[in-house]
């Protein structure tokens, strides 16, 4: 009974010790992700754009020599000088629409016409409608007095989501620089992820976890990120120099829209509308509204060209990425959602292939 009794001593002492380091492994790892969380989203957002950026630096080594700090250096000024101009755009397009809408409230030019009798006749919200769109047509005074407390929330909603916003752009350029020192570290980040790969798959699948987990990143990057800020870019211009109102924000719509993978028409069409609306037809809004409109649809030429390098990945999972990470991590989020979501899809339906090779085939 002595050695049995022996051998369980040692094996209760052996679990005791295995919960201990666990127990202190897991407080570690706690502690660590605690103190890391705050950087959780720039981190994220640095690593996806060095990783698409870098074919760009390994592309300039020949012309601009080789060295990897000075040419990584040299794109993240031309990409920080390239972004502020629609940040500087949409802040001074933004600020041109707040004053003019005071100036028109202070005035007193800012007019609304009675509702028509139809509204009153529609379903379920006629008759009241048509009430309050008549005491705004009348007594806009008295009407905005009596929802003060209501247009006071919207209102500070609507200034902190514009200062979200704001910080969103700013996190931005932090991260294309730090994006920057790990372009300048290149070829040792590659060599650390595949052996991170490899120390969780295995040996003969680090390499190709590694490569998987790029391409997605690349293609997704380039094919909804960067093809939205085309898109924006492109739309933006046009609204800025046909000088319609509130053109940052709505330049900033059509960058939402497009990394949602929604049509950019849902904001391009009503612009059209307005600006023949209220300019008539001329040669000048003639050829606005055919820019805006390419503008609009340019995705569809860009998208196969960016977006389909080897990587399928599903629109669904793109939009309920650009939505889960815009409620989660805000404007960065919009942009880290698409992407992590994309790499976590690819990196289940490589397992599951790898778990059942003989049903071969594409993920559904």
């Amino acid at each position: 009974m002595e050695p049995t009794s022996l051998s369980e001593k040692t094996l209760t002492r052996t679990l005791l010790d295995v919960f201990i380091r666990a127990g202190l492994i897991a407080v570690l790892v706690l502690f660590c992700f605690e103190i890391f969380s705050p950087f959780r989203d720039l981190m994220l957002w640095s690593l996806i754009l060095a990783i698409t950026l870098y074919p760009l630096q390994e592309r300039l080594k020949g012309p601009l020599g080789q060295k990897e700090g000075r040419i990584a250096t040299l794109i993240i000024l031309v990409a920080i000088l390239i972004l502020m101009v629609p940040i500087y755009l949409m802040g001074t397009s933004i600020a041109d629409s707040v004053e003019h809408a005071i100036s028109v409230i202070k005035n007193g030019g800012f007019h609304i016409p009675p509702p028509a009798d139809s509204v009153a006749e529609w379903p379920l919200v006629g008759k009241p409608l048509s009430a309050l769109w008549l005491q705004a047509s009348t007594d806009l005074p008295g009407l905005t007095e009596k929802y003060i407390p209501q247009i006071k929330d919207v209102s500070l909603n609507l200034l902190s989501k514009l200062a979200g916003v704001g910080m969103g752009f700013l996190m931005f350029i932090f991260a294309l620089i730090i994006a920057g020192i790990f372009m300048a570290y290149g070829e040792n980040g590659y060599r650390s992820s595949v052996q991170i790969a490899s120390r969780i798959s295995g040996p003969e699948k680090g390499a190709k976890i590694a490569g998987l987990c790029t391409a997605t990143i690349r293609a997704v990057a380039l094919g909804v990120v960067g093809i939205a800020f085309i898109q924006m870019l492109l739309v933006g211009l046009g609204f800025v120099v046909k000088g319609v109102p509130g053109a940052g924000l709505l330049a900033l719509g059509v960058l939402l829209l497009g990394i949602m993978q929604l049509p950019a028409t849902l904001i391009t069409l009503p612009v059209i509308a307005f600006v023949f609306a209220t300019e008539g037809a001329s040669t000048a809004t003639i050829v606005f509204a055919v820019y805006v409109f390419v503008a609009g649809l340019v995705d569809n030429v860009l998208k196969p060209l960016l977006l389909g390098r080897g990587v399928d990945v599903p629109m669904p999972v793109i939009l309920i990425g650009a939505l889960g990470g815009m409620v989660t991590g805000g404007i960065l989020g919009l942009f880290i959602g698409p992407v992590v979501l994309a790499v976590g899809y690819q990196l289940f339906w490589q397992w599951v292939q790898d778990r059942h090779p003989e049903s071969g085939g594409p993920p559904p």
